[in-house]
Parts: structure tokens; sequence; C-alpha cells
């Protein structure tokens, strides 16, 4: 998912305690795929209460969202609106990919195959309107703000961090760099360690930060080059050009000035037309966003989450209890000034 610049850019490691008093706009799209990844069982069935239903999005929704508002950091979740037509191969490779996991998954089940069964199953993961649904009742129940895209999630938190209504995109991908987010901030809804590819090992993950200016100027690139070498990389719009990673890309755009002049010295298969490559450009520096929308953090309704939680989804109310405490430090970022009626 998204465009990996990931070693091009400058990563600062941050804690929670840097981003005090901050908003952070959470791309809500990643982190409810992340946690229906991730919060799974050992053989990689995901999360259910006694009725069968999913409920990884919710239990990670309201863990991690706890120990956000604990830490005195504001966060607004940004869901997805209506996918641009170009995306429409992407989504659909996704969903072959998502079937072949499934099968994948089965397979290493009846074969036993318990740490290869966790691994496929991670990869079967899929945010339907139900989940986004769910997740939204259960934000209102807590107190905190959403707002809905009309496009891409990451192009309306970008847009609200240029705003000066946000301080940093929330978000795993890169992408919001496209959208000339001024700030990316990575692992922020993570649970503190990451189990390593194929080992039984984790490693400690940590926030971290990634300027979009100073990432540039190192670069030496303009913000519309670094669209160009996505373009070459290949995005949720467009497949790249074969063999065209971050750096290599980086390189040719900086010799070919655009990736009009770029693709005419490559040649070969994967070419994007010049409309295609106008129409990409576009959708990352002038994309369709929201700009009617509220950011008003309130005290959590705790009989409503007991209700979603533990009636609706079986949580157990001594868990759930505890956690809500955590929301109290709300109290404190709501006498500072909400914003509303952007």
């Amino acid at each position: 998912m998204g465009v990996d610049l990931g070693n091009l850019f400058k990563k600062e490691n941050i804690s929670f305690n840097d981003l005090h008093d901050r908003v952070i706009v959470i791309d809500a799209h990643n982190v409810l795929h992340q946690f229906l990844s991730i919060i799974r069982q050992r053989d990689g069935t995901p999360l259910r209460d006694s009725k069968g239903q999913i409920t990884s999005h919710l239990s990670g929704l309201f863990y991690r969202t706890a120990n956000i508002i604990e830490a005195r950091i504001r966060p607004v979740y940004v869901f997805d609106g209506e996918p641009h037509p170009l995306k429409a191969k992407t989504i659909e490779q996704r969903r072959e990919r998502r079937e072949k996991a499934e099968r994948d998954w089965k397979e290493a089940l009846e074969k036993g195959d318990i740490e290869k069964a966790r691994t496929k199953a991670q990869q079967t993961s899929r945010v339907t309107d139900e989940i986004i649904r769910q997740s939204k009742e259960l934000l209102d129940a807590l107190g905190v703000p959403h707002v809905q895209s009309l496009s891409e999630g990451e192009a309306q938190a970008s847009y609200m961090v240029k705003k000066g209504d946000a301080y940093a995109v929330g978000s795993q991908d890169f992408d919001c760099l496209l959208f000339g987010s001024p700030i990316l901030v990575r692992n922020l809804t993570s649970s503190g360690r990451r189990k390593l590819p194929n080992k039984k090992a984790y490693v400690k993950v940590n926030p971290e930060l990634i300027r979009l200016k100073p990432g540039l100027k190192s670069l030496d690139i303009l913000q519309k080059q670094l669209v160009d070498m996505a373009i070459l990389i290949g995005t949720d719009f467009n497949e790249g050009v074969r063999g065209y990673g971050s750096k290599k890309s980086l390189n040719l755009i900086k010799k070919a000035g655009n990736v009009e002049n770029a693709v005419a010295i490559v040649g070969g298969s994967n070419i994007p037309s010049l409309q295609e490559i106008k129409e990409i450009r576009n959708i990352f520096l002038n994309p369709k966003v929201s700009k009617d929308y509220s950011l008003r953090w309130s005290k959590p309704d705790n009989e409503a989450v007991f209700k979603i939680l533990c009636d609706r989804h079986h949580f157990s109310r001594d868990r759930v209890e505890p956690v809500l405490k955590k929301f109290s430090a709300i109290e404190d970022l709501i006498k500072q000034k909400n914003l509303f009626d952007f």
C-alpha cells in the first residue's frame, strides 16, 4: 500500500511526549487494515465475538486510541471517500491477492503449519463498509472526531495539516508526502514491537517523524518532482516502470527534469501516457478534499462505549473499564480551544 519512499527521507525517532497537545490526523483505513491484519489468534483467525462478528478493528481502535489520548495527543481519524477510477486496477489486484492468501491460509491450517497460516491470514484483511460504520460509531462514543474524505483519506489529512488545523498525518504509508503533508508520523498506533518477517523474533517500534521540506531540500528536488518519481516507481493509480525503485527514479528525474522526459528516455513497456501522467500528477497535487469539517473532542459517553463493546460485542467489562479511565486525559485537552466550523 502506497509508494515506498522511506529510504530517501530522514526519520527522526520521537516519543509520545514529543507530540503532547498536538493534533494528529490519522489515516483511518490505514490503521484499521493494520488492526485487522495484526490483531488475530495464533492460527490467524481474527478476533470475533460470540456471534462470529469480527472485532479486531474495535479492539485496536479502542486500546490504541486510549494510549494516544493518555499521552495528551489529540487524534482525528480521516476515512477514505470514493476511489479514483485509476485506482480500479489496484483494488482488483488487492482482491486477487486476498483470495489467494485465503486459499493458502486454509491449506496451511490443514497441514498444521500454524506459523505460515498466521502469515497468510494477515494478508486477507479487508476494511468493509460495516467495519467503517462500527468504527465511526465507536469514535463518536469515545468523543474523538472523524472526518469523511471526498477521495483519498491521506489527501484530506494532508490538506488539514497544510491548512494548520493539525500538526502531522499519522500513517504507515508515505503517500501523504506526495499529497504535500509537511510532517508524517509513523508507528503512532503500533503496539510497541513488531515481528520480524519469517522469524520468531520481535523488534522494538518507536514513533518516527519525517519532515517533507527538509527531505526535498536534501534530495534537491521539488514537490512536483517527488510526485513524478512516484509515477516512475508506481502508485495506486499506475503500475510504474519496471526496474525503477526510489533511488533509480530519483536519479532519472534529476537528470530528466520531469517524468515526461524520463519516460521518453526509458521507453519500453508499462510507460504511462502523457494524459495518464497529467491525471496522476493532478491527483496528488490538486486532490479533491472537503473543506467543511469540524474538530471537536469531548468526554466519552461511557454507557455508549459499554453498549457497543460489552453488550453488543461481548468485550469484558472488567477490561474495558480501566482503559476508559485513560480517556480522562481528554478533559484537559478539551479545556484548550476546540477547533470547529472549518
